[in-house]
């Protein structure tokens, strides 16, 4: 698609003969990758209690379950109830200064972590980093599916959604490493508070584009002579376009009519949820994977930190990117790939995980951990390129707003708690099978020895310890089979339902 050099950015940039604006493809993916920045910083903030969270549980005296409230409903509470009205604002108001007022108000909460001296301090603190990002992924996903046309959406939202490893992998890294040689309030701090710069620059450097201003670009070259009006037309353009000016004025369609075409069809509707459930697992078995090596393998958290961001980044970083371009490449042929690519992806991954967290050593299973986790993340571009291809303009904020809410107060709300309480059960029975008496939580405060107790005291307290973590984590890991099938389920009628859903686009 040829498109005018942007030579002056406020606007918005540059002007094609058309009378609608027109933005490089420098300028687009510059957009991409600053839309990417603050979404790791995101995930950094959002994820690093998983990392530290050892230290915090020996330091607070808290069960694992306790633990997983804080990377769980305390966070995701708010943020998923602010996630809807937030996308309503978006669908009127602009994008760009929205994102960047969360950016702000998340890292300021994520800093004030590192001051709690409390369980009910730091639990407060985390409902506030939840409001903050609520901000930002309804207002990014409606900004990227404005830029990007829709057979490079899945694409482009994999790209976005890389931040999700790239904000796992540093918030690993370096809040072990503080962690480790500071403390665990230091690494709140200082991974929160360069979130302020990031938001500045967002203000600075993204305009905020006409609604549909991609579709309106496409429909536009549908109409023109040659291979770029046929490659218009058969991505699916909307004909006639409409202009910004109409779209705005128009009123935002209901949550009611968003609800039935996220939800109202047999595809869409395993689509939403078989990202729920892959989530579940995911946040479920991604909080405790560091206390897991630490736990089981003896590492120290910095180790752990260094050794769980790096296969988090580089496998899960690859499989985000894969799902997405794979994923385009093979719709071109049906849209069943959309939900066939994430299904093989999770249905392969489960034995790989299940073989990683039952080797005695650690080095036996990294590389299926490896494998596993590039497989695992094909899901994410696929189904949120089909929520963006399957809605209008003025729904695409919400559509991403409701599908948050669902798959986040479900699977961030729940899944850490759900696999903190599995590890508190199997634990307790492994204390009570090992000869220990009462209550774990009781006789191993943050699961370890009490002070002043014996060494062999402590290594009980540890033993029963890590056996709950590694089959709470086997637990956990199964529900991704289980998203798989939902998968499976959704590719039986996703061709029609995304053909359906664009033809009500009019």
């Amino acid at each position: 698609m040829a498109t005018t050099k942007v030579h002056a950015p406020p606007g918005p940039p540059g002007a094609a003969a058309s009378g609608h604006p027109a933005y490089s493809s420098g300028y687009k993916t510059a957009v991409l990758w600053l839309l990417v920045v603050a979404y790791t910083f995101n995930f950094i903030d959002r994820t690093i209690i998983s990392t530290i969270g050892q230290a915090i549980k020996e330091d607070l005296k808290l069960t694992d379950e306790q633990l997983g409230w804080l990377g769980g409903l305390s966070f995701a509470l708010l943020y998923t109830a602010l996630g809807i009205p937030i996308a309503r604002l978006a669908e009127r108001k602009s994008r760009v200064n929205i994102i960047a007022i969360a950016i702000v108000v998340w890292s300021a909460f994520t800093a004030l972590c590192g001051l709690a001296t409390s369980y009910v301090q730091l639990l407060l603190f985390r409902v506030g980093v939840g409001v903050g990002e609520a901000g930002l992924s309804p207002p990014a996903h409606s900004l990227i599916s404005d830029y990007f046309e829709p057979k490079k959406r899945a694409s482009a939202l994999s790209i976005y959604a890389f931040g999700i490893p790239l904000g796992t992998m540093f918030g690993a890294v370096a809040g072990g490493w503080i962690a480790q040689n500071v403390s665990w309030q230091a690494a709140f701090m200082l991974v929160g508070l360069p979130g302020i710069a990031i938001a500045l620059l967002i203000k600075l450097v993204i305009k905020e584009p006409p609604r549909g201003w991609s579709d309106r670009q496409l429909a536009i070259e549908s109409e023109t002579p040659g291979a770029l009006g046929r490659e218009a037309s058969e991505a699916g353009a909307p004909n006639p376009p409409l202009s910004s000016a109409d779209i705005m004025a128009a009123k935002p369609p209901s949550m009611l009519a968003v609800a039935r075409r996220l939800f109202g069809s047999w595809g869409m509707f395993h689509m939403a949820a078989g990202i729920t459930l892959a989530s579940f697992a995911g946040y479920g078995a991604g909080q405790y994977v560091p206390p897991y090596l630490i736990r089981q393998y003896g590492m120290d958290l910095a180790t752990a930190g260094l050794l769980f961001g790096l296969v988090a980044g580089v496998a899960n970083g690859a499989g985000t990117l894969l799902g997405g371009f794979l994923t385009d490449w093979a719709s071109k042929r049906s849209a069943r790939w959309y939900a066939l690519v994430p299904a093989i992806g999770l249905l392969i991954a489960t034995p790989l995980y299940l073989w990683t967290f039952t080797r005695d050593t650690w080095q036996a299973g990294v590389a299926f951990w490896m494998v596993g986790g590039v497989l695992h993340y094909t899901y994410l571009g696929p189904t949120f390129g089909v929520v963006q291809n399957t809605m209008d303009v003025r729904m695409r904020a919400t559509a991403v707003a409701l599908l948050f809410f669902v798959l986040n107060l479900i699977a961030l709300g729940f899944g850490p708690p759900f696999t903190g309480w599995l590890i508190d059960q199997f634990a307790q029975n492994a204390w009570l099978t090992s000869g220990g008496a009462g209550a774990l939580d009781v006789a191993c405060p943050g699961g370890i020895g009490p002070a002043g107790a014996s060494a062999a005291v402590d290594a009980a307290c540890k033993a029963a310890t890590a056996t709950g973590t590694r089959l709470g984590l086997l637990g956990t890991t199964l529900i991704y089979a289980w998203a798989g099938l939902h998968y499976i389920l959704a590719a039986i009628t996703l061709p029609r339902d995304m053909a359906r859903a664009r033809a009500a686009q009019g």
